[in-house]
């Protein structure tokens, strides 16, 4: 158990880097860790990675907001409305069966791969608000956040999106602000499952401790790789979990079938020929990572 638990807590702070580096990322990391290396039940993984990716985005989130890219007022409506979803999220979780639940967990991880991989067009010509709308927030947040209490996943990598191509905020703002709202919502989803789940707190608070170590090791890291690089390269990985976890759903004769993990590469090969040609059309203007001055965002 020593050497699972030295395992686990080292893997953690990966956790904690993807989310210094993407402002996302930490739940698809975390269930998987917890279910395939802690060997905890679906459920369990799914709560306990609820608290530790809420505490790694509350810390993650302070460097961004000292350097004034984070939108308070739209993180915080956001957060509010999400927190509502992820309560009726978590509660929800106990009537679904666990392997439904790391279905859609795995289903999950590989959408927001595939909208990683793509990469997303600048808003060009479009002026960026300095708030969003307050009810496209809320709907955006209450449904964003259901999802997220649900199975644990898709906070940063749906909220990023929400604000920066719904809201057309920059890049930089939207990860920031993406934190407060991660960090809000994940506590959110953990108070619904506590009605039914225990935690392990001795080994929530070892792998939490580790990805907030990893969350600053990834905030030193961010302005020296290549966003564009480091999106897609994280993006393909998440499609290996994704597959990983999803195959692990299968019964087991099927698992062991070579026509499916033939039709699988195949998948795989239509997937990147369809990801190269989206990421030629999506190759004009994007806007740029350091595109907000350290401190000026928020004062516009």
């Amino acid at each position: 158990m020593s050497a699972t638990l030295l395992l686990t807590v080292a893997l953690a702070v990966v956790i904690g880097i993807s989310l210094g580096l993407l402002g996302g990322g930490g739940s698809i990391l975390a269930v998987p860790l917890l279910v395939y290396v802690a060997d905890l039940p679906a459920k369990e993984a799914i709560a306990t990675s609820l608290l530790v990716v809420g505490a790694t985005s509350a810390v993650g989130m302070l460097p961004h907001a000292r350097a004034g890219r984070v939108r308070w007022r739209t993180g915080l409506i956001f957060g509010l409305a999400g927190m509502t979803g992820a309560y009726a999220g978590g509660r929800l979780a106990e009537f679904v069966p666990a392997g439904v639940l790391l279905t859609g967990f795995a289903i999950m991880m590989l959408a927001t791969a595939v909208a990683m991989i793509r990469g997303r067009r600048a808003a060009e010509g479009r002026p960026t608000p300095h708030e969003l709308p307050v009810l496209r927030v809320v709907l955006d947040g209450v449904v964003v956040g259901l999802v997220t209490g649900l199975v644990g996943a898709g906070g940063g990598f749906l909220v990023v999106p929400a604000l920066a191509l719904l809201g057309g905020l920059p890049m930089p703002v939207a990860v920031g602000t993406s934190l407060v709202v991660i960090a809000m919502k994940s506590f959110a989803g953990l108070a619904g499952y506590l009605s039914s789940v225990s935690i392990n707190w001795g080994l929530a608070a070892a792998v939490t401790l580790a990805a907030i170590l990893g969350s600053f090791a990834g905030g030193r890291l961010a302005g020296k790789i290549p966003a564009d690089v480091l999106r897609k390269a994280f993006g393909w990985f998440v499609v290996v979990m994704g597959v990983f976890v999803l195959a692990q759903q299968l019964p087991g004769d099927l698992r062991s079938d070579p026509l499916l993990w033939v039709g699988v590469g195949v998948a795989a090969a239509i997937a990147v020929v369809l990801a190269a040609r989206g990421g030629k059309r999506g190759s004009g203007p994007r806007e740029p990572v350091a595109s907000v001055p350290a401190g000026s965002s928020s004062r516009r």
